[in-house]
């Protein structure tokens, strides 16, 4: 049903597609997201299978709709529930930190990367976060502005904070042209966004790593890079186990990762 990090010791969880009770083909059989072609009570009930497999109440969890952008909101027990029970006049964006153990933090994925982080003093945990960083929201940088914002408004040091990078696409499946090599460019600059693009074999194509770039900004944002853990898992390589957009051409379902005090 769903994969840890051995670093992380807080509550959490990066679901895999297995687990649930969705009957579409393309949804089967644990879709945790609206939208997909399950209705609402099926979703529903994937979250109260997930919630009581790793330990979270479903009714704590915010996970409001993704926008692909370094929005980061900080939460607490009045957000609970927002975009699984409560979806009218709420906000968008692609992450959260909290220092409150009332809510649990979701982001979706189906290729794009999900990054949990602990904040801790000694034994202590003091604040956790959670952001889905699709490629544009990892150009401009949501990973290191949530480290900041667990630094500036939780009282979190850089580095005592650790990082999980979830189940994503690889290098190599993700496969760009020569569109996004320009805009990611532009953002970082080509000394940086070379180091993580290389050529394919078909003219005008690149891999990027998307992974390694996330590491890269987390390492230069102040955490220590034996702090960051990567779980190792390609989607795009392993649809039997993950939702995957590119593998699927958007016919999929969505992933939820979690993370509470």
């Amino acid at each position: 049903m769903f994969l840890k990090a051995d670093n992380i010791k807080s509550a959490h969880a990066f679901s895999t597609r297995w687990g649930g009770v969705s009957k579409l083909s393309h949804t089967a059989d644990f879709n945790l997201a609206y939208g997909r072609g399950d209705d609402n009570d099926t979703v529903i009930r994937n979250l109260e299978l997930f919630g009581a497999e790793a330990g979270f109440e479903p009714r704590s969890v915010v996970s409001l709709p993704q926008i692909h952008s370094d929005i980061i909101y900080k939460v607490d027990g009045r957000d609970a529930g927002q975009g699984y029970y409560i979806c009218e006049d709420i906000r968008e964006g692609d992450g959260y930190i909290t220092n409150s153990s009332d809510v649990t933090l979701g982001v979706k994925s189906a290729d794009c990367v999900p990054i949990l982080f602990e904040a801790f003093d000694g034994d202590k945990i003091i604040a956790v976060g959670a952001v889905h960083a699709g490629w544009r929201g990892s150009v401009k940088g949501i990973a290191p502005k949530c480290v900041r914002m667990l630094c500036e408004e939780c009282g979190a040091d850089a580095k005592n904070i650790r990082v999980a990078i979830g189940p994503c696409i690889h290098k190599c499946c993700f496969e760009v042209g020569e569109d996004f090599l320009c805009e990611f460019t532009d953002v970082l600059g080509n000394d940086i966004a070379m180091q993580f693009i290389s050529r394919a074999q078909t003219p005008g194509k690149y891999f990027c790593d998307l992974v390694a770039l996330n590491k890269y900004l987390l390492t230069n944002s102040g955490v220590i890079p034996e702090n960051i853990e990567i779980v190792d898992r390609c989607t795009c390589c392993e649809p039997e186990m993950f939702f995957s957009h590119r593998y699927s051409r958007g016919l999929r379902g969505t992933m939820l990762s979690v993370i509470r005090m």
